[in-house]
């Protein structure tokens, strides 16, 4: 199937861009374009302009820093974080949920950025920096700001970014002592095909006792969500096998998926809790 015909241009810095952006009636932002073209062949939309910024320099780095956490660059991509031995020691389940994106090929031009810009309910890295707190760094026509991983989701391909802001980095809070985090995707296929339920849990456990819990579901609403009476019931006790059941029938309760040619309803919220258990089991055996 051919593209639609667009206007592609290239530009020289990142403020260009944003400038480029805000001017132009219908302009999309483009990088490893992996979430763009597909779905302008396949006319889900259209874009007059598509704007690339892979030349734009400093926005293409992986660090980390104790105080901070990982820090990721709009034009670092998934193959990068996926086998980063940095980012599999300090942070695995964000190196998981880079590896389950598609296929090793379009994972050496697809970003992270670009994964949460498209705003997929299905996409992987969405549960992961909403359980973790993460902050979107983004630049505009004429100032930059942080955007709440929880607030930067708004609706089904629709995020919090103003006209001419354009993601350019993503911060992802230390993990720290006594702290871990999982996140496991359920799908047909475990790498090319999209999340039938997706679970990220951060937990911190001291003197046996869980003091502070996050999860976050992916797949599961219009976007990714917290489970907030699921957190309620495994903060302040033992994770037993009872509390973590609980806690994994709260957080099916706590969603109203929808049925589509992936899966029903009813099958996503009984994966929410199979994978629920899953995922805080997995994060307490990395405690």
């Amino acid at each position: 199937m051919v593209l639609p015909q667009f206007e592609y241009i290239q530009a020289k810095d990142i403020h260009e861009a944003c400038n480029l952006l805000a001017e132009l009636d219908d302009a999309k932002v483009m990088a490893g374009a992996t979430d763009l073209i597909p779905p302008m062949r396949d006319k889900v939309f259209s874009a007059e302009y598509l704007i690339d910024i892979k030349n734009c320099e400093g926005l293409d780095y992986l660090e980390y820093d104790e105080e901070e956490g990982l820090k990721i660059g709009a034009l670092t991509t998934l193959r990068t974080i996926e086998t980063s031995d940095l980012v599999k020691k300090v942070n695995p389940a964000v190196a998981y949920a880079a590896k389950v994106v598609a296929s090793t090929q379009i994972r050496y031009k697809a970003t992270m950025a670009g994964n949460i810009a498209n705003a997929s309910p299905s996409c992987d890295s969405g549960p992961n920096l909403v359980a973790q707190g993460a902050k979107i760094l983004v630049q505009g026509p004429n100032s930059d700001r942080y955007i709440k991983a929880e607030d930067f989701f708004v609706g089904v391909r629709k995020t919090s970014l103003e006209p001419g802001e354009i993601i350019t980095g993503i911060v992802i809070p230390p993990v720290k002592e006594n702290e871990s985090v999982a996140y496991i995707k359920h799908a047909v296929r475990k790498a090319m095909d999209l999340a039938i339920v997706g679970v990220a849990v951060k937990i911190k456990v001291e003197d046996g006792i869980c003091t502070d819990a996050k999860i976050a579901l992916g797949a599961v609403a219009t976007t990714p969500i917290r489970a907030p009476k699921a957190e309620e019931v495994l903060i302040g006790k033992e994770l037993t096998d009872d509390v973590i059941i609980e806690a994994s029938e709260a957080a099916m309760n706590s969603c109203s998926p929808i049925s589509d040619i992936r899966a029903s309803k009813e099958y996503r919220k009984d994966m929410v809790r199979v994978f629920t258990k899953r995922a805080i089991k997995q994060a307490m055996e990395r405690l």
